[in-house]
């Protein structure tokens, strides 16, 4: 008998499920693209963000080809970015951990920026409680490197809070501004500039200082300072 028109249409809709076309699930694609890029997990914490992204978009590509098996595919793919992103997590939070632990000296303290700010209402240079409570305290604190003339050999130069202070022109707070002093036996001819996050560990210490080579000068201080 001479095949009709719709004799392949016919035969299509009636082959087996597994040998029809199925797509493979955008979200398969997206967890293996996440999982490719989840070694930025040992760059810090932040990126740990990655992996876990990959995860759950591995998890929502399972469910989502457990509920249409006869459209979808790309199971393989969603476990084995799974798989990927997990040992990555787990690999790159412990990585950073121990390099967390490592970068401060023994006898110093953590602080951030947030300790040296003002309280609401009051002045933009006043000092707080919570900055004269570590004066004279040795302390690691992390910051960029305020451009200067000198690109070589720096000894002296200020450490703000954020690259918008020390990447984008302007003049950061009084408060955004930590004086840094090295006395770097790993440096001893100082250090080059780098638009990069510095952390620098010295002993704290509140002084007030005008000058107008200072942009309008600095209350904080780190001296006898050293890179980590």
């Amino acid at each position: 008998m001479a095949a009709g028109l719709f004799d392949s249409a016919r035969e299509a809709s009636d082959a087996a499920p597994e040998d029809r076309y199925r797509a493979i699930a955008g979200a398969a694609i997206a967890a293996a693209v996440a999982a490719a890029l989840s070694p930025v997990a040992f760059i810090d914490f932040g990126w740990a963000a990655v992996p876990l992204l990959a995860i759950v978009l591995g998890i929502l590509a399972l469910r989502t080809i457990a509920l249409r098996p006869d459209e979808l595919i790309g199971r393989r793919l969603a476990v084995g970015a799974i798989a990927v992103a997990a040992v990555t997590l787990v690999a790159g939070l412990g990585s950073v951990s121990i390099r967390y632990a490592r970068e401060l000296p023994d006898g110093y303290e953590r602080i951030h920026y947030g300790l040296l700010q003002p309280l609401d209402g009051d002045p933009a240079d006043a000092i707080p409680d919570s900055a004269r409570a570590i004066d004279g305290r040795s302390v690691l604190l992390k910051g960029y490197m305020y451009p200067g003339k000198q690109q070589h050999g720096i000894t002296q130069f200020l450490l703000v809070r954020d690259q918008g202070d020390c990447c984008f022109g302007g003049n950061p707070k009084i408060t955004d501004r930590v004086l840094v002093r090295l006395s770097d036996p790993a440096n001893p001819k100082g250090i080059d500039f780098s638009p990069r996050l510095t952390k620098i560990a010295g002993t704290f210490v509140v002084r007030p200082t005008m000058s107008p080579g200072l942009d309008g000068g600095v209350l904080y201080h780190l001296e006898n300072a050293f890179v980590r």
